[in-house]
């Protein structure tokens, strides 16, 4: 099964499957003498790990890190970096009736059609478990740019919640939305067996300028496939996005915001805007209701996309070194 790195310069591996006995990432390419601090790295994890939220799944799992290896005295060496997590409360019992059934929209028969078979257990690597390895490689990537760059995602719509403004971010991920109001309207939406989506939104703050490439390796390119490679994610764009489609050329080039900090493939220095959809859990009615299972998986999306995003920055601030042009400082 090919496709499971991401990268040139930095790449990361992800593996495991969600019920086996662990999962991990291996992040190759980073610098020697980069500062580590596992409690940052565990921060991230706990904001995707399952069951931290009521009304989501009822996996708990604590997902807590184990470096094995590129890490000493709390610093990388320039070697690959290794990272496990281990399953606890994996239930693969739980999956035994799925053997001959295929789930809609979980991958199932896309996956046998290809293999000839598959890990019935969740979705094996198609589940957004895997998501967790992803967070790992976001949190190396981050040690890699200048500490001014930041990465934020949140969520700006989901159900009859809308975010306001840059109003303070709830534990839900909506900015200046009532977190008990959410937390009761989709507590109401499992005990209904329903599931839903959102709109999400991305802002990077003082990225490099001089990122990315002219043509296939366009940043806004290497951007779409890291975001989009993410299960639950089935839209993306940057800037104006689809409005571009209804707008007129005096209009957009009046204002360089409108061209989300890309221009030509390359950062331009200004902030980076992403707009990108996540998808409603195809597992719903009784299924949804008597199982452990999310009926939004957006509030654990957010650390995934900033991760991904992260990640890409990286990877291409670190070709952009190799380059020697001076446009990016070391």
């Amino acid at each position: 099964m090919p496709g499971n790195h991401i990268g040139q310069a930095l790449q990361l591996t992800t593996f495991g499957e969600s019920h086996g006995a662990a999962l991990g990432a291996v992040i190759d390419g980073l610098p020697a003498g980069l500062p580590v601090d596992p409690s940052k790295l565990q921060r991230d994890l706990d904001r995707r790990r399952p069951g931290r939220l009521p009304g989501g799944t009822g996996r708990q799992e604590p997902d807590k890190a184990e470096i094995l290896s590129g890490v000493f005295q709390d610093q990388t060496l320039g070697t690959p970096v290794a990272v496990i997590i281990r399953n606890v409360d994996a239930r693969p019992e739980d999956y035994d009736a799925l053997k001959t059934v295929y789930r809609p929209g979980h991958g199932d028969r896309s996956t046998e059609l290809k293999y000839g078979r598959r890990d019935h257990r969740g979705g094996g690597r198609s589940s957004g478990r895997e998501t967790a390895a992803r967070v790992i490689g976001g949190y190396f990537a981050g040690l890699v740019l200048p500490e001014a760059c930041q990465v934020q995602a949140w969520i700006d719509q989901l159900g009859p919640f809308q975010s306001a403004g840059d109003g303070p971010l709830g534990a839900y991920g909506l900015r200046g939305v009532d977190d008990a109001e959410v937390e009761a309207w989709l507590l109401r939406l499992k005990a209904q067996g329903e599931s839903v989506g959102a709109l999400l939104r991305c802002r990077v703050h003082h990225c490099p300028p001089g990122l990315g490439e002219s043509v296939f390796d366009k940043l806004k390119a290497d951007l779409a496939k890291a975001v989009m490679s993410i299960g639950a994610v089935t839209s993306f764009a940057y800037g104006l996005g689809a409005d571009f489609g209804s707008s007129f050329g005096q209009t957009v080039t009046a204002e360089p915001a409108h061209f989300g900090g890309i221009e030509g493939g390359i950062s331009t220095g200004d902030p980076i805007n992403l707009s990108l959809t996540v998808r409603p859990p195809s597992t719903v009615g009784e299924n949804a209701k008597a199982g452990r299972h999310d009926p939004c998986i957006a509030p654990r999306v957010l650390p995934v996309v900033e991760a991904m995003v992260r990640f890409v920055l990286a990877d291409h601030y670190l070709r952009q070194r190799a380059l020697d042009t001076g446009a990016v400082a070391p």
